[in-house]
């Protein structure tokens, strides 16, 4: 059958620097094993499926592949899927999208004045302190000095992400992976940039995502771990409000996601833009 396909560039506003997803629309008629084997074709980090909703109360449901299997939330594929669905006529039954995915109903906001789609950070389903065991096996396969950690957390919210906060943001993009060795750990990195760097870059903070169990070995630029990042910082009180995150430097990617704590949701966001819009074979 033929369906409508998108593929977007997420936490960008110029193509080929953000994070890319492909996206099929109406696709209620594939199998599960249809939708793996195109996410494994695609090899992109994530795929995903516009379908139906199940619950009354959301506009569309969301289903997202890597090329190793299913998972039940991600951050850009939301943002992208969001905007290729509003691009293809789609209109919310209320101010704000309603996305129902894996790990239930995603609240996705539009911002009037920047056009920026952004998703309510979902409650962790994991948290708290990192062992050493499992500490040093993430120093050892990132490179880092036990001097380079201020601490460490599981952030998980769908991925099973465990976040490093770094000295600063250089020590970010110094970081070297050893994939093997990182095994089946799914690693971010954030780290502060000083004022002056701040300011030349366009960014606070600068973050890295190494997933290569996934058949990712570093990630472009990840909506669900800046997710997790802001629900644990915000709540150390480490980070502040409002603040723009670089990721993708070392990728030679320009990624930008914004987060802002409005005392009642931590809002996740960034630009998405369709770089290939057509049909698909499936």
């Amino acid at each position: 059958m033929i369906y409508d396909f998108s593929q977007m560039d997420v936490f960008t506003v110029e193509p080929m620097r953000g994070n890319p997803v492909a996206v099929v629309h109406g696709a209620d008629g594939l199998t599960d094993e249809q939708m793996a084997a195109f996410a494994r074709w695609t090899n992109l980090s994530e795929t995903t499926f516009l379908l139906e909703p199940v619950d009354p109360a959301a506009d569309y449901r969301l289903r997202i592949f890597t090329p190793g299997g299913e998972l039940p939330f991600a951050g850009h594929p939301t943002l992208g899927s969001a905007r290729a669905w509003l691009d293809a006529g789609g209109v919310p039954t209320g101010e704000n999208l309603i996305q129902e995915c894996g790990i239930g109903l995603v609240t996705i906001r539009r911002e009037t004045d920047t056009g920026r789609l952004a998703f309510a950070a979902p409650p962790l389903l994991r948290s708290g302190p990192v062992d050493e065991e499992t500490m040093a096996r993430v120093r050892g396969a990132l490179g880092l000095d036990a001097d380079d950690v201020r601490d460490a957390n599981w952030v998980c919210n769908g991925p099973q992400w465990l976040g490093v906060l770094l000295a600063d943001g250089q020590r970010v993009l110094d970081a070297t992976l050893d994939f093997a060795a990182l095994g089946e750990l799914e690693v971010g990195l954030i780290g502060p940039w000083n004022p002056e760097q701040a300011a030349a870059r366009g960014a606070d903070y600068e973050v890295r995502a190494f997933v290569p169990e996934l058949g990712v070995p570093e990630d472009p630029v990840t909506g669900s771990l800046n997710a997790g990042f802001a629900v644990w910082l915000r709540a150390a009180g480490i980070v502040p409000a409002s603040y723009v995150v670089a990721q993708g430097t070392a990728l030679q990617r320009d990624g930008r996601v914004h987060v802002v704590d409005d005392g009642e949701h931590i809002w996740v966001g960034g630009s998405a833009i369709a770089v290939v819009s057509g049909t698909v074979d499936l």
